[in-house]
């Protein structure tokens, strides 16, 4: 399996933090693929979220930085303004992105900063143990709501596009997915688009890849694909949301 990721040189080929069905492989093979095709690899910087997507450490070769909890989009922010000749991306899961650091992508957002996000949605917290994100599905179980989301409780999950979609400054918001070959071609179009909105100097995109937890859905990797096109699509529908 890990030969399928060795084909861009930016992965280094371990991928073995990566539970079976969980699509982080292929949106890093997808980003490595897209820094190579537009010859930024050299120069790119990625700061990582805490969880899951943490795990890129052991992944990829490029130059990157794991932030505190919540904090990448305030650590990018700083680096590409004081290394602006720098392609500095943020990999965050939702955990991490829209509840700890619901702050840091707002205001990051809103200033337009010149930095791309990759936003992975699979509706729980990974590594930490399955429990309620803040886009965890209406009755979806979870380890901190056993007996499912209850928006009288726990309020609804919370859409990041379109919340970012109403500040002004983003030039840039899609949601995409891997469930399926057309929507990977999608998915690197959409990193792509993402990376060149940065190198134009255009300002703030988030791609966010709406992804599967099979580990802790508890489902295998078929039905856990099965439940993300049926529940979490519908929920998190895809498209583009701007376009500047």
């Amino acid at each position: 399996m890990n030969a399928v990721y060795t084909r861009t040189k930016t992965l280094n080929g371990n991928l073995l933090g990566f539970c079976p069905g969980c699509m982080h492989g292929t949106v890093f093979k997808l980003i490595g693929e897209v820094l190579e095709e537009l010859n930024i690899d050299g120069r790119t910087a990625c700061i990582l979220g805490i969880g899951c997507c943490g795990l890129a450490q052991e992944v990829v070769s490029y130059d990157l930085a794991t932030a505190p909890h919540g904090r990448a989009c305030a650590v990018a922010s700083g680096l590409k303004r004081s290394n602006p000749d720098t392609v500095v991306f943020t990999y965050q899961g939702d955990g991490d992105l829209a509840s700890i650091g619901l702050a840091e992508t707002l205001h990051a957002a809103n200033r337009g900063e010149n930095i791309t996000t990759i936003f992975i949605n699979n509706g729980i917290y990974g590594m930490t143990g399955g429990q309620m994100a803040p886009t965890t599905l209406v009755g979806m179980k979870a380890t901190t709501a056993p007996d499912g989301r209850d928006p009288g409780l726990h309020g609804y999950p919370l859409h990041m596009c379109e919340i970012l979609n109403q500040l002004t400054a983003p030039v840039y918001l899609e949601r995409v997915s891997c469930n399926n070959p057309a929507n990977v071609r999608k998915t690197k179009n959409a990193i792509r688009k993402a990376f060149q909105n940065q190198l134009d100097g255009k300002g703030y995109s988030m791609v966010e890849v709406v992804t599967s937890c099979p580990t802790n859905w508890g489902l295998s990797p078929e039905k856990s694909l099965q439940f993300l096109e049926d529940n979490m699509l519908r929920e998190f529908p895809l498209g583009v949301l701007r376009d500047r």
